[in-house]
């Protein structure tokens, strides 16, 4: 029952540092309370995919992670639905064309393929927009979507033939230490040592980290998503409708986005306004009210489209809209991979990969970059343009 290290939460995180310390011939074991892999709030994620922040660090992050799911298929044989449909921040507004364009000159300085493009290239981009007050918007051509189960399934798979080892059905009740250094965990089942313990817990990830006395600001928000039935493709990228809007009959949101997979339907999500701080995964009843409404203003063409269900997912958020990564300061071997806000399974296979050099003492000078920029002990005023 000795490990090299110890995974808590076998989702869009865990799954992929799994197989990268297995890879790393590490003995490595995950722990989850859900009877199989993926049943956190990976399923609940849409599958985007983007390098487009405005933090140097999670860009870099991101960035390797697309190198992994692009090439995945090629190397490893799993379709996990790939594709490189890109991303497109429409604008309507001159505040937002400001805020954009001043992030755009950011972004390429950390190496993006991005652009401001004017409104006839959006509208080539996105047929069938509403164009009137379009003014422009960014397109990124590398960015893309993946399905999160076929994903994290081929992961698991993957990380298993390296010899990765999980435990469903068994909830972690202790972290163990001596003299500051961890030891092990206990969960309801058994008692397993290791000298590192990754907390990849997600949604939990505060009340794991309580269990060596570490309070992490990460509480989670309630987010709904939705998925159409499957229609012939008309457009490629994510589209990203930053405006809010006031509906006083079924709530007020701020941005929205969507896109079309590969099966041809339609995958939505809405982030309400203000945020519904909690953990109920139930859907609403305002949820369709609210998106619909304002898709259907952007793209007239899918008000005929028939919604085939809707869910209810959590985004893990920190004060400035970035996850937090690496070591704490009073207790060796304990590791943070949490916080990730939402963006858990674009940032999971290169978050995996940066965790697996950690613990094997192995770190790039890029990684103690981003290790520092995202560390516990940073200063979280400087906020995520993009979150």
């Amino acid at each position: 029952m000795e490990y090299d290290a110890i995974i808590i939460g076998a989702g869009s995180v865990g799954v992929p540092t799994a197989l990268a310390l297995s890879q790393g011939e590490l003995k490595t074991l995950v722990i989850d309370s859900f009877p199989s892999v993926s049943q956190g709030d990976n399923k609940h994620a849409i599958g985007g995919i983007r390098a487009t922040h405005t933090h140097k660090a999670k860009i870099k992050i991101c960035q390797r992670s697309i190198k992994i799911f692009s090439s995945w298929q090629e190397k490893h044989g799993d379709d996990i639905w790939w594709s490189q449909g890109g991303y497109c921040f429409v604008v309507y507004t001159k505040k937002d064309e400001d805020v954009l364009k001043r992030t755009v000159q950011a972004q390429k300085t950390y190496g993006l393929n991005i652009n401001y493009v004017n409104s006839e290239k959006i509208e080539e981009i996105i047929p069938g927009i509403n164009s009137n007050g379009l003014l422009g918007g960014t397109y990124s051509p590398e960015d893309g979507n993946a399905s999160p189960l076929l994903a994290l399934h081929a992961f698991y798979r993957k990380s298993r033939e390296h010899g990765a080892e999980y435990k469903f059905n068994e909830t972690v009740i202790d972290i163990l230490t001596k003299n500051n250094q961890i030891v092990g965990v206990k969960t309801n089942k058994a008692t397993y040592s290791s000298r590192f313990v990754i907390n990849a817990a997600g949604a939990n990830a505060r009340s794991i980290a309580k269990m060596v006395d570490l309070d992490v600001d990460v509480q989670s928000e309630s987010h709904e998503a939705g998925i159409t039935e499957p229609v012939k493709k008309f457009f490629n990228p994510m589209i990203v409708d930053i405006r809010p809007a006031q509906d006083p009959k079924f709530g007020n949101s701020k941005n929205y986005y969507f896109y079309q997979n590969n099966e041809g339907k339609i995958i939505f999500c809405l982030t309400p306004e203000p945020s519904i701080i909690g953990v109920d995964r139930r859907e609403t009843s305002s949820f369709l009210p609210q998106i619909t409404k304002r898709m259907i203003n952007l793209i007239p063409r899918l008000k005929n489209i028939k919604v085939r269900r809707t869910w209810r997912g959590l985004y893990p958020m920190t004060p400035d809209g970035n996850p937090i990564l690496g070591e704490i300061d009073n207790i060796k071997g304990f590791l943070l991979a949490v916080g990730m806000c939402g963006q858990g399974f674009m940032l999971g296979p290169a978050v995996g990969e940066l965790l697996s050099r950690l613990v094997r003492e192995k770190l790039r000078t890029q990684d103690k970059e981003i290790l520092e920029d995202l560390s516990f002990n940073r200063d979280y005023s400087r906020e995520e343009v993009l979150k």
